[in-house]
Protein backbone atom coordinates (compact mmCIF):
# COMPACT_ATOMS: atom_id res chain seq x y z
CA UNK A 1 0.00 0.00 0.00
CA UNK A 2 2.92 2.85 -1.20
CA UNK A 3 -0.30 5.06 -1.74
CA UNK A 4 -3.91 5.55 -0.92
CA UNK A 5 -6.29 8.95 -0.54
CA UNK A 6 -7.08 9.65 2.65
CA UNK A 7 -10.00 11.24 3.71
CA UNK A 8 -10.47 12.85 6.89
CA UNK A 9 -13.35 14.60 9.02
CA UNK A 10 -13.17 16.43 11.68
CA UNK A 11 -15.00 16.34 15.23
CA UNK A 12 -16.11 19.26 16.30
CA UNK A 13 -13.82 21.14 19.20
CA UNK A 14 -14.23 20.15 22.90
CA UNK A 15 -12.22 20.46 25.97
CA UNK A 16 -8.83 18.78 25.71
CA UNK A 17 -8.15 15.61 27.95
CA UNK A 18 -4.35 16.55 28.22
CA UNK A 19 -3.74 20.39 28.71
CA UNK A 20 -5.74 22.57 30.61
CA UNK A 21 -7.45 25.57 28.44
CA UNK A 22 -6.77 23.76 25.59
CA UNK A 23 -9.39 22.84 22.80
CA UNK A 24 -8.95 19.42 20.98
CA UNK A 25 -10.61 18.36 17.18
CA UNK A 26 -9.80 15.21 16.01
CA UNK A 27 -9.28 14.03 12.11
CA UNK A 28 -11.12 10.88 11.34
CA UNK A 29 -9.86 8.74 8.56
CA UNK A 30 -13.22 7.65 6.59
CA UNK A 31 -11.54 5.34 3.75
CA UNK A 32 -13.45 2.13 4.74
CA UNK A 33 -10.50 0.23 2.91
CA UNK A 34 -7.66 1.79 5.45
CA UNK A 35 -9.91 -0.30 8.06
CA UNK A 36 -7.50 -3.24 7.71
CA UNK A 37 -4.43 -3.98 9.42
CA UNK A 38 -2.46 -3.32 6.34
CA UNK A 39 -4.15 0.41 6.51
CA UNK A 40 -3.92 0.79 9.95
CA UNK A 41 -0.28 0.43 9.42
CA UNK A 42 0.34 3.14 6.81
CA UNK A 43 -1.74 5.39 8.62
CA UNK A 44 -0.16 4.75 12.36
CA UNK A 45 3.32 6.39 10.52
CA UNK A 46 1.29 9.45 9.26
CA UNK A 47 0.99 9.50 12.81
CA UNK A 48 -3.20 7.91 13.43
CA UNK A 49 -4.12 6.05 16.50
CA UNK A 50 -6.91 4.15 16.85
CA UNK A 51 -9.68 4.14 19.59
CA UNK A 52 -11.81 0.97 19.25
CA UNK A 53 -12.60 0.52 15.14
CA UNK A 54 -11.92 4.51 14.96
CA UNK A 55 -8.83 5.65 13.68
CA UNK A 56 -7.63 9.39 14.22
CA UNK A 57 -5.28 11.72 14.62
CA UNK A 58 -5.04 14.97 16.62
CA UNK A 59 -5.64 18.48 14.15
CA UNK A 60 -6.08 21.19 16.81
CA UNK A 61 -6.80 24.44 15.55
CA UNK A 62 -4.26 25.99 18.18
CA UNK A 63 -2.04 23.40 19.46
CA UNK A 64 0.44 20.13 17.98
CA UNK A 65 1.35 19.01 21.14
CA UNK A 66 0.53 16.01 20.68
CA UNK A 67 3.38 14.34 18.61
CA UNK A 68 3.74 10.94 17.06
CA UNK A 69 6.45 8.99 18.76
CA UNK A 70 8.21 5.68 17.86
CA UNK A 71 10.75 3.41 19.31
CA UNK A 72 13.49 1.69 17.40
CA UNK A 73 13.34 -1.72 19.27
CA UNK A 74 15.74 -3.34 17.32
CA UNK A 75 18.42 -0.97 18.51
CA UNK A 76 16.77 0.30 22.13
CA UNK A 77 19.52 0.70 24.55
CA UNK A 78 18.03 0.53 28.35
CA UNK A 79 19.08 3.45 30.55
CA UNK A 80 20.47 2.76 33.75
CA UNK A 81 17.29 2.69 35.73
CA UNK A 82 15.15 0.85 32.82
CA UNK A 83 17.90 -1.61 32.96
CA UNK A 84 17.43 -1.82 36.69
CA UNK A 85 13.69 -2.67 36.28
CA UNK A 86 14.82 -5.54 33.83
CA UNK A 87 16.90 -6.74 36.24
CA UNK A 88 13.95 -6.79 39.06
CA UNK A 89 11.55 -8.35 36.41
CA UNK A 90 13.90 -11.32 35.18
CA UNK A 91 11.53 -13.50 37.21
CA UNK A 92 8.44 -12.29 35.81
CA UNK A 93 6.42 -14.03 32.31
CA UNK A 94 4.70 -12.55 29.40
CA UNK A 95 2.37 -14.29 27.04
CA UNK A 96 0.40 -12.67 24.20
CA UNK A 97 -3.83 -13.62 24.14
CA UNK A 98 -6.35 -13.25 21.86
CA UNK A 99 -8.63 -12.90 24.56
CA UNK A 100 -8.31 -11.54 28.12
CA UNK A 101 -7.37 -13.65 31.28
CA UNK A 102 -11.12 -13.88 33.69
CA UNK A 103 -9.53 -12.00 36.55
CA UNK A 104 -9.54 -9.35 33.91
CA UNK A 105 -12.12 -6.93 35.16
CA UNK A 106 -11.34 -6.83 38.44
CA UNK A 107 -7.78 -5.93 38.07
CA UNK A 108 -9.08 -3.05 35.47
CA UNK A 109 -11.56 -1.71 37.89
CA UNK A 110 -8.67 -1.14 40.66
CA UNK A 111 -6.43 0.09 38.20
CA UNK A 112 -9.60 3.01 37.04
CA UNK A 113 -10.42 3.20 40.16
CA UNK A 114 -7.58 3.84 41.94
CA UNK A 115 -5.57 6.25 38.92
CA UNK A 116 -7.98 7.18 37.57
CA UNK A 117 -11.27 8.38 38.99
CA UNK A 118 -12.00 11.71 37.57
CA UNK A 119 -11.33 10.00 33.74
CA UNK A 120 -14.32 9.26 31.29
CA UNK A 121 -13.66 5.94 31.76
CA UNK A 122 -14.55 5.83 35.23
CA UNK A 123 -16.67 3.36 36.89
CA UNK A 124 -15.02 1.14 35.43
CA UNK A 125 -17.54 -0.38 32.77
CA UNK A 126 -16.99 -3.82 30.84
CA UNK A 127 -18.60 -2.85 27.40
CA UNK A 128 -17.20 0.31 27.14
CA UNK A 129 -13.66 -0.86 27.58
CA UNK A 130 -14.55 -3.59 25.05
CA UNK A 131 -15.70 -1.11 22.89
CA UNK A 132 -12.44 0.58 23.20
CA UNK A 133 -10.18 -1.78 22.89
CA UNK A 134 -11.52 -3.88 20.20
CA UNK A 135 -11.55 -3.05 16.10
CA UNK A 136 -13.39 -5.54 13.99
CA UNK A 137 -10.90 -5.33 11.39
CA UNK A 138 -7.99 -6.07 13.20
CA UNK A 139 -6.72 -8.87 14.85
CA UNK A 140 -7.00 -8.12 18.75
CA UNK A 141 -4.06 -9.28 21.27
CA UNK A 142 -3.64 -9.02 25.05
CA UNK A 143 -0.16 -8.51 26.50
CA UNK A 144 -0.59 -10.79 30.35
CA UNK A 145 2.29 -9.75 32.58
CA UNK A 146 2.36 -12.18 35.22
CA UNK A 147 4.59 -11.97 38.89
CA UNK A 148 4.65 -15.02 40.99
CA UNK A 149 1.60 -16.83 38.13
CA UNK A 150 -0.66 -13.32 39.43
CA UNK A 151 -1.54 -11.14 36.96
CA UNK A 152 -0.13 -7.77 36.91
CA UNK A 153 -0.72 -5.81 33.92
CA UNK A 154 -2.39 -6.34 30.70
CA UNK A 155 -1.33 -3.94 27.50
CA UNK A 156 -4.20 -4.28 24.45
CA UNK A 157 -1.26 -4.64 22.07
CA UNK A 158 -1.59 -4.70 17.75
CA UNK A 159 0.18 -6.54 16.11
CA UNK A 160 1.01 -4.84 12.87
CA UNK A 161 3.21 -5.81 9.60
CA UNK A 162 6.59 -3.94 10.94
CA UNK A 163 5.76 -2.68 14.05
CA UNK A 164 3.47 -2.81 17.60
CA UNK A 165 1.39 -0.23 19.10
CA UNK A 166 1.14 0.02 22.77
CA UNK A 167 -2.68 0.67 22.67
CA UNK A 168 -3.60 0.54 26.04
CA UNK A 169 -2.25 -0.59 29.30
CA UNK A 170 -3.66 -0.98 33.02
CA UNK A 171 -1.94 -2.62 35.66
CA UNK A 172 -2.04 -3.16 39.76
CA UNK A 173 -1.95 0.09 40.54
CA UNK A 174 -0.78 -0.09 44.10
CA UNK A 175 2.63 -2.58 42.94
CA UNK A 176 6.18 -1.31 44.21
CA UNK A 177 7.47 -0.84 40.40
CA UNK A 178 6.04 1.40 37.46
CA UNK A 179 4.42 -1.32 35.82
CA UNK A 180 3.60 1.40 32.66
CA UNK A 181 7.70 1.40 31.91
CA UNK A 182 7.88 -2.12 32.21
CA UNK A 183 4.64 -2.65 30.36
CA UNK A 184 6.89 -0.95 27.26
CA UNK A 185 10.18 -2.85 27.88
CA UNK A 186 8.13 -6.04 27.43
CA UNK A 187 6.49 -4.80 24.00
CA UNK A 188 10.07 -3.75 23.22
CA UNK A 189 11.06 -7.61 23.90
CA UNK A 190 7.95 -8.63 21.90
CA UNK A 191 9.29 -6.60 18.69
CA UNK A 192 12.92 -8.68 18.94
CA UNK A 193 10.34 -11.89 19.11
CA UNK A 194 7.85 -11.10 16.75
CA UNK A 195 11.28 -9.49 14.27
CA UNK A 196 9.35 -5.62 14.06
CA UNK A 197 10.67 -2.87 14.09
CA UNK A 198 9.25 -0.18 15.54
CA UNK A 199 7.16 0.34 18.58
CA UNK A 200 4.46 2.97 18.63
CA UNK A 201 4.08 3.60 22.41
CA UNK A 202 1.55 6.73 21.66
CA UNK A 203 1.44 10.61 21.56
CA UNK A 204 4.42 12.39 23.07
CA UNK A 205 3.02 15.36 25.09
CA UNK A 206 5.62 17.34 27.20
CA UNK A 207 3.36 19.58 28.58
CA UNK A 208 1.05 16.77 30.29
CA UNK A 209 3.12 14.52 33.42
CA UNK A 210 0.94 11.65 32.61
CA UNK A 211 1.95 11.33 28.49
CA UNK A 212 5.56 12.90 28.95
CA UNK A 213 7.73 9.59 29.55
CA UNK A 214 7.92 8.03 26.44
CA UNK A 215 10.83 10.07 25.12
CA UNK A 216 13.19 8.30 27.87
CA UNK A 217 13.25 5.09 25.54
CA UNK A 218 15.97 5.30 23.35
CA UNK A 219 16.67 5.58 20.12
CA UNK A 220 13.10 7.08 18.97
CA UNK A 221 12.02 9.04 16.52
CA UNK A 222 9.39 11.64 16.26
CA UNK A 223 7.08 12.57 13.45
CA UNK A 224 7.63 16.30 12.41
CA UNK A 225 6.33 18.06 9.12
CA UNK A 226 5.11 14.23 8.42
CA UNK A 227 8.80 13.13 8.64
CA UNK A 228 9.95 10.62 11.05
CA UNK A 229 12.96 12.05 12.90
CA UNK A 230 15.61 11.26 15.68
Amino acid sequence: MSKFSLQVGLTPEGTCSYLPGQQERLGVAMEQELHSPLGYQALIRLGFRRSGGTIYKPMCNACNACQPLRINAKEFAPSKSQKRILNKISSFTYKLKNEMDEEWFELYDRYISTRHQTGSMFPANKDQFFEFSHAEWLPNHFLHIYENDTLIAIAVTDILSDSISAMYTFFEPLHPLSLGTVSILIQLKLCIELNKNWLYPGYQIDDCPAMKYKDRYKPNQKLVNMVWQG
